[in-house]
């Protein structure tokens, strides 16, 4: 077993999670702790950005943090120790950062069956994580 996983989830995206959540905790055992990282996308134009209050994308990780929150709680086996972490920025950086700061045995994430048209203009954000991780990854389809 394993001492911290890290699990990237998108909240809005029950297939993030449905498959890798029950097999993320399963892989904790008991001492064990599943660390949930929700991520604020960044919205990657300043001209967005001016459209926006101030204070927008600190109202965003408050925001995400408590529906991680409720998410733990609601979500997550018993008997399971879990953490709800947030992050802000570009989707594989900041999972990789965040498994540094856990110093997480592993990463387990969830991948959206292969489409050739989005991989190829966007990437696929598991296949980022995978080819640039220091640690193991699980992928889960």
């Amino acid at each position: 077993m394993f001492d911290n996983i890290l699990l990237p989830i998108d909240l809005t995206h029950p297939e993030s999670w449905e498959k890798a959540l029950p097999l993320a905790a399963k892989m904790c055992g008991e001492g064990g702790t599943l660390h949930i990282l929700g991520i604020v996308h960044e919205l990657g134009s300043p001209l967005v950005a001016s459209y926006l209050p101030r204070d927008f994308e600190e109202k965003m990780l408050q925001d995400m943090k408590a529906e991680l929150d409720a998410f733990v709680s609601e979500k997550v086996p018993a008997g399971t120790k879990a953490v709800a972490h947030v992050g802000h920025g570009h989707v594989p950086e900041k999972i990789l950062a965040a498994a540094n700061d856990v110093s997480a045995d592993m990463i387990v994430m969830a991948s959206h069956p292969p489409d050739e048209l989005r991989t190829f203009l966007v990437g696929s954000n598991a296949d980022k994580v995978v080819r640039h991780a220091s640690r193991p990854v699980l992928v889960v389809r």
